[in-house]
């Protein structure tokens, strides 16, 4: 287990200079892509490489650059130090910079790799050209580790991508089938005799550069942004329910032995008691031909095919991705898989032969991107406490090489999403490279009409239009939130082209018709495949709404990082637009603004939007959000689009009532879920964590606490607190420049404010109405309640 923990430790603080030391990574690289002759370019498998080199004296640094197809699993000297690539596509391929100074000797050291291609049972995320490892050293000395001729081989014939068999949709790749009888054992050691393995083959005789470096017809390469993932050693909680075996109680929370009788069936259902993402380890000894089936799982399948409450597992079964190994006999075989696995429940179903199998122990190494929760929220009201706690495990859980809608079932990098993640990011933690990083990954998806995927990385080429209008937004976000102007800089040309694409579909009444694609908004019962309500000619208020959305924050964009022309074409566009929206969806008598023209249908979506696009005056805003509250006949927000209506009714002046808008995620506490299920019909959500849902995390902050960035690159904040009856909270975010503090104490007499902001930003601070001026450092305010 130490073997996967050390790198967290010692590449974490790794420098941008540490990892590429003094070479020129746009120079012509020497090493090749290389692969083992003769197996199939694409052909499902796991494949093995190793290199001895002799070290004289152990160097302070031992700078390399890492990339396989489809992924890789490095080590030197037995010690795991690295697992990628971090996700791209073809023309963006990424490749890891590593110092393993760290994990050197002198003398005699063996660096090796596993490199696996699960073919066409890959996920729909992963892209691939063809099966290859590359690695290159950056100077003299560490090129004596070029991948080329030099390097052995083998193909390691144990493994086979299982095909899964799980319930919904299902994106994220094949389980592992590891027969252990076939296995290489001890090929990554220093005295092991690869003298019967095959010398490696170049993939290519040279290669050529291009963006990055090109290839010959395969992976240009680009520095991944990432930092290594987090490792954690992870043990489970609790034995739920056994069959045929006697477990002791100190399992699995403990290392404990727990033998299967010969010709026996025997299951052991475990619980973590919370879900993880985590690379699942099982040990196990004896039992020749015994098989092990592994099942992972959210939680369990009553007949009804619910999974209800998610503690409880009585006239319940389990379902999902499994992986399954076969033992050889030997003491202490060892079975990780080769990705990571999702769950809460785990069941270990041995099928043993004429020889008893001995379960030596099972635990799990958490992995995901290395977030660090850097905010605070102060409060004596234990259900806010919890309600963070289980947001943050939500995001983290959704976040590792990419964003991802769920870890469990897809593990796709969806933009309607990641707006909503990246902005639990830039509130909790502040470390702006995983939104970076989403933000490169859209623009790269960019087709040749301007548009961006749905999702991405995306081997299908999901096209969901809205989406690529909340990629704008999800700039105007950066922009408000991050530091980076030079990159922003760089992506205005995709937001231009996006926002060219859907201008090319106003019709002549000035209003979109008929955009090509899944126009997905919401997760609505009564709506087909979450597509909002359109009219005849393909208008719809969401449609709408969205590109005028898109637009404001387009001006914003423009005027800040780009051109003043953009910005007045935009403004133009925009106003005309308002004013379509105006005469074709509002109703007089209803006080609201309609999904279609016919005005026969109303949603809290389309009036969520109208607010926050400024469509409404205030008291008219109002009392929309009152009508949005209260009237049942609208089409209701899930817990995804809940994030805009909360926004809006805040916007609306009824931020004071947040804490009573949470009942979807008291029903999820209720049902026992850890994370934060997909949908609001909890019972029978296919996933259980969705980071769309964890906007609270940015909400307590924003909305209960009212800080929000009020210029550029947060160089103004506005707080505006919405406290309702609490008399006493406060709270802390990461700043570009530190971080926000606040405390607030309510009474009777009125409000007392202690406000500490960064030494360069100012900014104003808003109650009952009343704006008062902030400076940077410490503020102090003692607001009197008028008589």
């Amino acid at each position: 287990m130490k073997n996967l923990l050390i790198i967290c430790s010692l590449f974490a603080s790794l420098s941008v200079a540490a990892q590429f030391g003094n070479f020129n990574r746009n120079s012509p690289w020497d090493a090749s892509w290389i692969c083992v002759p003769d197996a199939g370019e694409n052909a499902p498998g796991l494949y093995l490489f190793r290199k001895t080199i002799d070290i004289k004296s152990v160097p302070g640094q031992f700078v390399i650059y890492v990339s396989a197809d489809n992924r890789y699993k490095l080590y030197v000297n037995e010690v795991l130090v690295s697992i990628g690539s971090a996700q791209g596509d073809l023309g963006h391929w990424n490749y890891e910079a590593l110092d393993i100074a760290p994990f050197l000797k002198t003398g005699e050291n063996i660096v090796s790799a596993k490199v696996w291609n699960e073919g066409n049972l890959r996920p729909v995320s992963q892209f691939s050209f063809r099966t290859g490892f590359l690695l290159q050293g950056t100077n003299d000395e560490t090129k004596q580790l070029n991948t080329n001729e030099t390097w052995k081989c083998l193909e390691d014939k144990s493994y086979t991508p299982l095909r899964q068999s799980v319930r919904g949709y299902y994106a994220a790749g094949a389980g592992d089938k590891v027969d252990m009888n076939l296995a290489v054992k001890g090929w990554n050691s220093v005295d092991f005799d690869d003298s019967g393995w095959e010398k490696a083959k170049p993939v290519f005789e040279r290669q050529v550069r291009g963006m990055g470096f090109m290839a010959r017809g395969g992976w240009s390469l680009t520095p991944s942004i990432l930092p290594p993932m987090e490792l954690t050693y992870q043990r489970l909680a609790s034995t739920r329910k056994t069959e045929n075996v006697s477990v002791p109680s100190s399992f699995p929370a403990k290392k404990t032995k727990i033998t299967v009788p010969a010709n026996t069936t025997a299951t052991i259902l475990l619980d973590q008691a919370y879900l993880t993402n985590a690379y699942p380890t099982l040990i196990f000894s004896g039992g020749k031909n015994s098989t092990l089936v592994i099942t992972y799982a959210e939680g369990l399948y009553n007949e009804a095919g619910a999974k209800d409450n998610r503690n409880e597992i009585e006239g319940k079964t389990i379902s999902g991705r499994q992986d399954t190994v076969i033992s050889d006999g030997s003491q202490n075989q060892e079975f990780t898989s080769l990705n990571w696995r999702t769950y809460r429940y785990v069941e270990l179903k041995a099928e043993t032969d004429d020889l008893p199998l001995v379960i030596e122990d099972f635990y799990g190494t958490f992995t995901g991107y290395p977030l660090e929760m850097n905010a605070k929220l102060v409060s004596d009201i234990d259900e806010l406490n919890t309600i963070m706690e289980i947001g943050w495990r939500t995001a983290r859980l959704c976040a590792v090489d990419t964003y991802m809608d769920c870890p469990y079932y897809e593990r796709l990098q969806y933009i309607g999403d990641t707006r909503i993640q990246i902005m639990i990011t830039y509130y909790n933690s502040g470390d702006d490279r995983l939104p970076k990083n989403a933000i490169n990954l859209f623009d790269n998806s960019r087709q040749k009409d301007g548009y961006t995927l749905s999702r991405y990385p995306d081997t299908q080429n999901q096209v969901i239009p809205t989406y690529s209008l909340w990629h704008v937004n999800t700039l105007y976000d950066y922009l408000m939130h991050g530091k980076d102007n030079t990159f922003l800089k760089t992506k205005l040309l995709g937001s231009r082209q996006i926002l060219n694409y859907f201008i090319s579909y106003i019709a002549e009444d000035g209003s979109l018709k008929n955009v090509p694609g899944w126009n997905f908004t919401d997760w609505v019962p009564d709506w087909r495949m979450g597509v909002a309500p359109m009219a005849e000619d393909g208008s719809s208020a969401l449609m709408d709404l969205q590109l005028l959305l898109a637009l404001q924050s387009a001006v914003i964009l423009e005027r800040s990082e780009g051109s003043e022309e953009f910005a007045v074409l935009y403004e133009k566009i925009a106003r005309s637009l308002e004013q379509t929206i105006r005469d074709k969806y509002w109703d007089e008598s209803r006080k609201l603004f309609a999904d279609t023209p016919l005005k026969d249908k109303f949603s809290q979506h389309a009036n969520s939007l109208a607010i926050l696009a400024g469509l409404a005056t205030e008291s008219t805003a109002f009392e929309m959000g009152k009508l949005m509250l209260s009237d049942t006949t609208l089409a209701p927000a899930s817990i995804y689009f809940k994030y805009y209506l909360h926004l809006a009714l805040a916007k609306a002046g009824l931020g004071d009532n947040y804490l009573n808008w949470l009942d979807i995620w008291r029903k999820n506490i209720d049902l026992g879920l850890t994370t934060w299920g997909e949908t609001s019909e909890v019972e029978t959500t296919r996933s259980d964590c969705h980071a769309w849902g964890s906007s609270p995390n940015v909400e307590f902050f924003r909305i209960v606490l009212g800080v929000e960035s009020d210029a550029p690159y947060f160089k103004k904040v506005k707080i505006t607190p919405n406290l309702g009856s609490i008399e006493k909270i406060g709270g802390e975010i990461p700043h570009p420049s530190g971080k926000v503090v606040v405390n607030y104490r309510q009474t009777r007499k009125g409000l007392q404010a202690e406000i500490n902001l960064p030494g360069d930003v100012n900014g104003s601070f808003v109650w009952k109405g009343k704006s008062y001026a902030l400076k940077g450092g410490s503020n102090k305010l003692d607001i009197s309640t008028a008589p």
